[in-house]
């Protein structure tokens, strides 16, 4: 009965591992979201200080999630989810022991963005592992367990954990309270399996043992086009959840909504997206993982992102505006399939492919506030949700020229040998 439920849920036991691993190693890389950068500006931080260095923490993840995906295919999923434990645990030990105490913005600085390098390697290398280990007629669904996990240690877990430690903690011991959660989640995940990710075809291939290799990420978007395409709507995806904090609460205020309200909207509709992640997922493996991506996310995104700004400008009261924000939640999690198309794109190459998918999301987390900034002042907060709609729009048009079956590749997975199992991962 277990062994059952755990397929029904989790599809396999090592993934199941895997899962809870992310889920409480993003607890604590997100505990200190929403408040470490004001503890900073209390403490002797200037505005400008503080946000490069989370720029810079930015700038890192991005990169180290472009390069998750062809380091897992190089050294295998154990040794780069273990790299960046280890690189999470010195980082911390810097910044915390060297950095805040002594206000040492030239320690902080540096040792920040290691934390920045070290998370995507270890829940994008996981991810990776994720399009390998889960079977075709489920790799939807996979991705959304891996999302609704990442969503709720990141934006609930972490978030829930500090708001009741702050009250009786100082807010460097429950910084240091972070590595508990990270170690933990990392002994779990690392669980996962003993070996690389290698067929036997690839295990003889020297290609992915070559340095070379790290321009595969690159180098693939010119041979597979439509990978640059779905890199692209990856992008678009989550533009508007990182633009919404920077300047939805002043217009909400202005409204007559209290502070209070918009985090109770904004953790709802985390909440809504980490719950119909999974959902999402199922429904792409039945619907059709294009499908779910065009109209339940790109035009779903679009919509619920006007709504969202014009029930309270038009005058919507809270109950409504607070439905829009977890609709909007929930169409976010719609484009949970693009995880299964983009290393089905490329399935010699799932590694470069999914480098494609994560260097994305990660350009989603500058571009999204980006918008904000360049344009808030010219145009104001409606020019802003209308370039955030149009671009979703625009997301769906795109996905047009993205032709992919899913029912193809579970066809020829069955023809070719329906009792083989999964590739897995080695090392």
């Amino acid at each position: 009965m277990w062994s059952s439920f755990v397929e029904k849920v989790f599809i396999t036991p090592k993934l199941m591992l895997g899962y809870i691993g992310v889920m409480i190693f993003m607890a604590g890389e997100g505990l200190e979201q929403g408040w470490l950068s004001p503890y900073l500006i209390k403490n002797g931080l200037s505005i400008e200080q503080s946000s490069l260095l989370f720029s810079v923490y930015g700038l890192t993840a991005s990169f180290s999630a472009f390069l998750s995906g062809v380091l897992t295919e190089m050294f295998g999923v154990r040794r780069v989810m273990f790299a960046g434990l280890i690189m999470f645990c010195i980082g911390s030990f810097f910044f915390l022991t060297f950095g805040i105490p002594s206000h040492n913005f030239a320690v902080m600085l540096p040792s920040y963005a290691l934390r920045g390098l070290s998370y995507p390697l270890f829940v994008y290398g996981f991810l990776v592992y994720v399009t390998y280990e889960a079977p075709v007629d489920r790799l939807s669904t996979a991705g959304g367990i891996f999302w609704s996990c990442y969503a709720c240690g990141l934006s609930v877990l972490g978030v829930m954990y500090s708001s009741v430690t702050l009250k009786f903690m100082t807010e460097i011991h429950v910084l240091w309270s972070a590595l508990v959660f990270v170690c933990l989640g990392g002994a779990i995940a690392l669980l996962v399996d003993k070996d690389a990710i290698k067929s036997k075809k690839r295990a003889n291939s020297e290609e992915k043992t070559s340095i070379l290799y790290l321009l595969k990420g690159i180098t693939i978007i010119f041979e597979v086009p439509k990978l640059g395409l779905c890199g692209y709507v990856r992008i678009v995806n989550t533009l508007a959840s990182y633009g919404f904090p920077i300047f939805l609460p002043l217009v909400l205020q202005n409204l007559g909504f209290t502070i209070s309200q918009w985090l109770q909207m904004l953790a709802s509709l985390w909440i809504t997206n980490m719950i119909t992640n999974y959902f999402w997922g199922m429904l792409g493996d039945k619907w059709g993982w294009k499908n779910t991506v065009a109209w339940g996310g790109c035009v779903g995104c679009g919509l619920t992102t006007l709504l969202f700004f014009y029930i309270p400008t038009w005058g919507g009261g809270y109950f409504v505006t607070w439905l829009a924000a977890c609709a909007y939640g929930a169409c976010l999690a719609a484009y949970t399939p693009i995880n299964a198309i983009m290393p089905m794109l490329a399935p010699e190459n799932k590694g470069a492919a999914m480098s494609v998918l994560t260097l994305a999301a990660g350009l989603s987390t500058f571009f999204g506030p980006g918008i904000v900034g360049i344009f808030i002042h010219s145009i104001g907060a409606v020019g802003v949700i209308w370039i955030y709609a149009a671009l979703y729009f625009s997301a769906a048009i795109v996905m047009a020229f993205v032709n992919i079956d899913h029912r193809s590749f579970i066809k020829k997975k069955d023809e070719n040998n329906p009792a083989s199992p999964p590739i897995v991962a080695k090392s």
